[in-house]
């Protein structure tokens, strides 16, 4: 523990990332003040925005252990052990995430996690302050204005350093460009989404196999469904903007209810309120948010979405967010100086940021194009093999991304190696018994190395 001298950090947004992080603070000794332009979501519901389902992995978890909110967030999770592909025949088939039920990903509900770390924040003794919108910010005088949008007032604060957690729309980023070139740029992905949902059966059970994310993989485009515990599941549409199908066709409840009958036919029965909530419920938009730098000195810091929005296809973006929390509460108490614990984090996160993003973009393809593809299984079903005869030097990618905490970008380092692998060593072989695995052995160890210790496999 350092100085408690001027302990003071101010959070702009009190989402997942803005919560957990007023708690480990708190935690470390720090007196914290946290602002939300959104109503107390405890008072007043839930206001979703983006409301695609969360998928908590380790590195979550891991943070949610550290605040001590891992039990209240855990109850209401529903687990997920791997993807359910349905195919276009109607066939399908569960492609597991790990080895067995110590590997699985859990289905959260924004809204839910949401409340549950403010509780635990205000617990901590961190102090939030609602309907307080971040409207200008003189670094200068190390004064902030917020607004309150239900009487138009405004409120000057005074602030040491101030941290920005709310989001990909962050005020504070646009705060902080006027000072300083951040060498932002946002590249969207030509592809947007439409919710929809799948109730609960007649006697109040879920509709199909609950323990699994589906998917409805049609090479350009894709549905997604993740279970709830209210035993509902969240349907996600996936479609091109331009283009047949797209959501330049595909405007209207009837058109939908007409792509899901030719290409989703076994999801459309499930799905009784389609019309009404495709026509209802917004077009969401995708894109990833890079940022050059994300601080500006010992001012202000940005984290989570603010600093690194990224597509939702690795399931990580909160994790992600998650683990910049940790990151930073831990650099803010090694050292009295904010402008060196700020510059520390951003070295820290930043190349892994840029890895998960670019690891996110690359799961869209897969999940889209390549899950129900043969050359895709059999790399699959050697992947595993590998995994088990190596376990100190092969780590499927997504093991690495979702069961350890490796660094980001040495997962996709790593992983870049072993797909090459997986390609070269299944080219031409339509099974696994015809390969050489003395070879193939050899091949393993001279082009992997030992991962760090404590991170391989424990088969």
């Amino acid at each position: 523990m350092k100085s408690n001298q001027n302990r003071h950090i101010t959070l702009i947004g009190a989402g997942l990332a803005g919560a957990l992080l007023a708690t480990l603070l708190a935690r470390y000794g720090w007196r914290v003040d946290v602002y939300e332009k959104r109503g107390d979501p405890r008072l007043k519901g839930y206001e979703g925005g983006r409301s695609i389902n969360l998928a908590l992995a380790e590195r979550g978890l891991h943070a949610l252990r550290l605040a001590g909110a891992d039990d209240a967030v855990m109850a209401q999770a529903v687990m997920m052990r791997g993807r359910m592909v349905h195919f276009a025949d109607g066939r399908t088939a569960l492609q597991r995430y790990g080895r067995d039920d110590s590997e699985v990903i859990w289905s959260v509900h924004r809204g839910q996690l949401n409340v549950v770390l403010l509780d635990i924040a205000e617990r901590a003794g961190a102090r939030l302050h609602f309907n307080r919108a971040l409207a200008s910010v003189d670094f200068d005088a190390r004064t902030a204005c917020l607004a309150d949008d239900r009487d138009g007032s405004s409120h000057v604060i005074d602030f040491e350093s101030l941290v920005g957690a709310d989001g990909a729309g962050s005020s504070l980023r646009g705060a902080m460009k006027a000072r300083c070139e951040l060498g932002e740029r946002t590249e969207f992905l030509g592809h947007s989404y439409k919710e929809l949902e799948i109730p609960p059966t007649a006697d109040g059970g879920f509709s199909i196999e609950p323990n699994a994310l589906h998917i409805w993989p049609r090479g350009r485009y894709m549905c997604i469904a993740l279970p709830n515990d209210g035993r509902t599941f969240t349907v996600t549409l996936f479609l091109p903007n331009e283009g047949d199908p797209s959501f330049q066709t595909v405007r209207t409840g009837a058109d939908a209810r007409a792509l899901f009958a030719s290409d989703f036919s076994d999801a459309l029965p499930l799905i009784p309120q389609l019309e009404r909530d495709f026509e209802r419920n917004p077009t969401g938009l995708l894109g990833t948010l890079y940022l050059d730098r994300w601080h500006l000195d010992q001012r202000a810091v940005l984290l989570g979405d603010a600093a690194h929005a990224m597509v939702p296809f690795h399931g990580q973006g909160m994790n992600c967010a998650f683990e910049d929390c940790v990151a930073l509460a831990e650099h803010l108490d090694a050292t009295d100086d904010r402008a060196s614990a700020f510059s520390g984090f951003q070295a820290e996160r930043l190349p892994n940021a840029r890895a998960i993003q670019a690891m996110a973009l690359e799961n869209y393809l897969e999940m889209r194009d390549r899950v129900d593809d043969d050359d895709y299984l059999l790399q699959r079903a050697l992947e595993r093999q590998l995994a088990e005869r190596h376990p100190e030097r092969f780590v499927p990618r997504y093991a690495m991304v979702t069961f350890q905490r490796l660094p980001y970008a040495l997962a996709l380092q790593r992983g870049n190696v072993q797909r090459e692998l997986l390609v070269e060593l299944t080219r031409g072989h339509d099974n696994l018994e015809t390969l050489d695995w003395d070879a193939v052995d050899a091949i393993v160890a001279k082009r992997l190395p030992r991962l760090p210790a404590g991170t391989a496999s424990p088969l």
